[in-house]
C-alpha cells in the first residue's frame, strides 16, 4: 500500500454507527454497526464496521494514514450543556444528570485512538458538513446545493451548502437546537406510539391516510393550522420550533408538551388502535414539513440560480418530502444519498479528510452504494450444511429463471447476493421480493412476513427502460428514495406497490446498477409481461437488514418467506406447509 492514503471514516458517538474506508479519492467499502450487532440503530463503537472495510480491502490497520470522525464531542458538550448552563441557571441540572454521558463523550477520541496501535493523523469534521460531502461528493454534479436535515449535528439542525466541483461553501448554518424539522418528527413520533429516532418512516406511511386539512373536534381550526403554529418560518431560510408544544429540550422521555396533549389527547401506545386523529396529526407534520422545506428551496433556486439539488440527513429518507421535490421542477434533477442518515457521516468524514490532503482533487461520480459485505460460497455452503430445516440446489446460470418462476407462481423470495447495500433501503442484495400483484400481497407480507403495521407501504423495482410507462418521475431513482405518482393507466398491474395516495416509493434498476437484479426482474417480465418487482428490505419489524448467510438462513426459518436465493443456491424449507 506504498504511496496510497489511505482514510478510515467513523461515525461514532451518536446512533447509527458506521465506518467507511476510502483509498486515493476512491471509496472502497463502508458498514453500518447494527448489521453486526443485531442492535437496530446501535451507539456501540463500530469495530466490526472498522474490520470489515479493512478486509474488503484487504489490508490491515497500521496501513491507515488518517481515521477521519465526524463528530466534534468537544464543541457537542460545549453547546449542549456548559453554553446553557451560562444562559440559564437550571441548566446546571442537566449537567448533573447527564454526568456519566458527558465523560463518555469527552472520552471517545482516547476511544479511537486506543483501537488502533500505530501513528495516524486524526480528523475531526462537523457532522452536517460530513452529511453535505456524503452528498455532493459523489453526486457527480459539478455545481448544485447541498443541504442537510436532521435532528441535531454538534448544534445545528440543518446546515445550506453550494457544492462547486471541488469545494463546498456554507451558505447557511442558522437552525440550531431545539429548532429542529428531525427533532419535531421525532416527537410526534413518539406522541404516536413508535419509537423516535427509529420509525420515522412509520409516521410517514401513515400519513397519506390522514387528512391536514380537517377540522380538530369540537375546534373551529385545523391540523395544520396547529403544525404551522408549532413550526414557523421565521427568515428566508430560518424555521423556529415553538417551545410551547414541544418538551424535548426540557425533560427525558415525554418529547411533547402538556400543551399539546391537552389538545390532542394522551399519547397512543404502540399496540392501541389507531385513530383518525393519529392519521390527521401524521398529515399534517408531513405536510408541514414539506412547506418549510419547499419554501427554502424554491427561495435558494430564485436566489443563486443553480439547477442541482444534493440532499441528506436523517430528512433526506423521507421519500415523500423529496418526491414533492421532485415533482415541483424547482429542480433539474436531485441527488439523495441512499446512507442520508448518521450512517452516512462516515462517507462524509472520508470525503472531507481526503479533500483537505489533496485541495484540487475532484471526486468523480460513485454510483455504487453495494459496499458490504459479500460472502463466498465456500461460506455459505458451511452454513447450508449445518441446517437440518432446509434443502438446498445449486443452480448455476439458471437461477434467476428457476427464482421468476416461483416469483410467479405467487411465492416470497428472499434475495441475497454479492455485497450489502449501504444505508436503510434494500437495492436489491438483501431484499424480500415478490410480484407485485395482486394487491393482497402488500397485506399478506405487512402481516406474515415483516410482522408490521397494515398500512406500511412497499416499494416497486422496475426496469430503467420500462419506468415511464408505469410511473411518472421525472428522473432516475437509483436508491428508492423519490415517491412518486403511479400511472393510472397500469396501477392494476402492481396494485401491491402502490400506496393509498397513488404514490411509490419506486427503485430504477439497470444493468450497470445491479446486473443480477436487472436480469431477475427482465426474467420476470418475460413470463408476466410486468417489470416491476416489489422490493422490500431482508429483515422483521424491529431488526437490522441480514448481512450474513447465518441471519439469512435464520431469517428464512422464523417468517413465512418460502425461498432463499442466496448466490446461485436455492434454499427451501423441508417440510413446508404451502400458503
Amino acid at each position: 500500500m506504498a504511496n496510497k492514503l489511505v482514510i478510515l471514516g467513523i461515525n461514532y458517538g451518536g446512533h447509527d454507527t458506521s465506518a467507511a474506508l476510502m483509498i486515493n479519492g476512491k471509496l472502497i467499502a463502508a458498514c453500518e454497526e447494527e448489521r453486526f450487532n443485531n442492535k437496530k440503530h446501535t451507539r456501540d463503537f463500530p469495530k466490526n464496521s472498522i474490520l470489515e472495510c479493512l478486509k474488503i480491502a484487504g489490508i490491515k490497520k497500521n496501513k491507515i494514514n488518517i481515521v477521519s470522525v465526524g463528530f466534534d464531542q468537544k464543541r457537542f458538550v460545549y453547546e449542549k450543556y456548559i453554553n446553557n448552563a451560562l444562559i440559564k441557571d437550571n441548566n446546571f441540572n442537566l449537567i448533573n444528570n447527564d454526568k456519566e454521558k458527558i465523560l463518555r463523550s469527552l472520552n471517545i477520541d482516547n476511544e479511537i485512538k486506543n483501537f488502533f496501535d500505530h501513528k495516524f493523523d486524526f480528523h475531526i469534521h462537523p457532522h452536517h458538513l460530513c452529511h453535505l460531502a456524503s452528498s455532493f461528493y459523489p453526486s457527480g454534479f459539478k455545481k448544485s446545493f447541498t443541504i442537510s436535515y436532521d435532528g441535531k449535528g454538534e448544534s445545528e439542525s440543518s446546515m445550506i451548502g453550494i457544492g462547486n466541483k471541488n469545494s463546498i461553501k456554507i451558505i447557511n448554518n442558522e437552525n440550531h437546537y431545539p429548532n429542529s424539522l428531525g427533532m419535531i418528527y421525532e416527537a410526534v413520533t413518539y406522541y404516536l406510539g413508535w419509537k423516535p429516532k427509529c420509525d420515522e418512516g412509520i409516521v410517514m406511511g401513515l400519513a397519506p391516510y390522514g387528512n391536514p386539512k380537517e377540522l380538530i373536534p369540537g375546534k373551529n381550526y385545523r391540523y395544520i393550522d396547529i403544525f404551522r403554529k408549532i413550526i414557523k418560518i421565521n427568515s428566508r431560510l430560518g424555521f423556529k420550533i415553538n417551545k410551547e408544544w414541544i418538551a424535548y429540550h426540557l425533560k427525558r422521555d415525554k418529547w411533547v408538551s402538556d400543551k399539546f396533549y391537552n389538545l390532542f389527547g394522551k399519547k397512543r401506545n404502540w399496540d392501541d388502535k389507531i385513530l383518525k386523529k393519529h392519521k390527521d396529526i401524521a398529515a399534517a407534520l408531513q405536510l408541514r414539513i414539506e412547506e418549510v422545506v419547499l419554501s427554502q428551496l424554491k427561495f435558494l433556486q430564485k436566489k443563486y440560480k443553480i439547477n442541482y439539488l444534493c440532499l441528506s440527513g436523517g430528512v433526506g429518507l423521507n421519500c415523500s418530502l423529496n418526491g414533492k421535490i421532485e415533482k415541483s421542477k424547482t429542480f433539474k434533477k436531485i441527488f439523495v444519498t441512499p446512507a442520508s442518515g448518521d450512517a452516512g457521516i462516515s462517507i462524509g468524514a472520508c470525503y472531507l479528510s481526503h479533500k483537505q490532503q489533496n485541495k484540487n482533487f475532484v471526486f468523480r461520480k460513485h454510483e455504487n452504494f453495494y459496499l458490504g459485505s459479500k460472502f463466498k460460497d465456500t461460506e455459505i455452503l458451511k452454513i447450508l450444511k449445518k441446517e437440518k430445516k432446509i434443502t438446498y440446489q445449486n443452480c448455476g446460470k439458471k437461477i434467476n429463471y428457476k427464482t421468476a418462476e416461483l416469483l410467479n407462481k405467487q411465492k416470497i423470495i428472499a434475495w441475497f447476493q454479492d455485497r450489502s447495500e449501504m444505508g436503510p433501503r434494500a437495492l436489491g442484495n438483501r431484499s424480500i421480493l415478490c410480484q407485485p400483484f395482486p394487491k393482497s400481497m402488500k397485506d399478506y407480507l405487512n402481516e406474515r412476513v415483516k410482522f408490521r403495521e397494515y398500512f406500511r407501504p412497499f416499494a416497486p423495482a422496475v426496469l430503467k427502460e420500462k419506468q415511464k410507462k408505469y410511473f411518472k418521475i421525472n428522473q432516475d431513482s437509483y436508491h428508492m428514495l423519490i415517491a412518486c405518482n403511479v400511472n393510472i393507466k397500469n396501477k392494476n398491474k402492481i396494485e401491491a406497490v402502490v400506496h393509498v395516495d397513488n404514490t411509490c416509493r419506486v427503485q430504477t434498476v439497470t444493468k450497470k446498477s445491479n446486473k443480477k437484479f436487472y436480469k431477475l426482474i427482465y426474467e420476470f417480465y418475460k413470463l408476466t409481461k410486468v417489470p416491476v418487482l416489489l422490493n422490500t428490505s431482508f429483515n422483521v419489524k424491529g431488526q437490522p437488514m441480514v448481512n450474513n448467510p447465518k441471519q439469512a438462513v435464520e431469517t428464512l426459518l422464523n417468517t413465512n418467506i418460502d425461498h432463499l436465493v442466496i448466490n446461485n443456491f436455492l434454499v427451501t424449507k423441508i417440510n413446508k406447509k404451502n400458503r
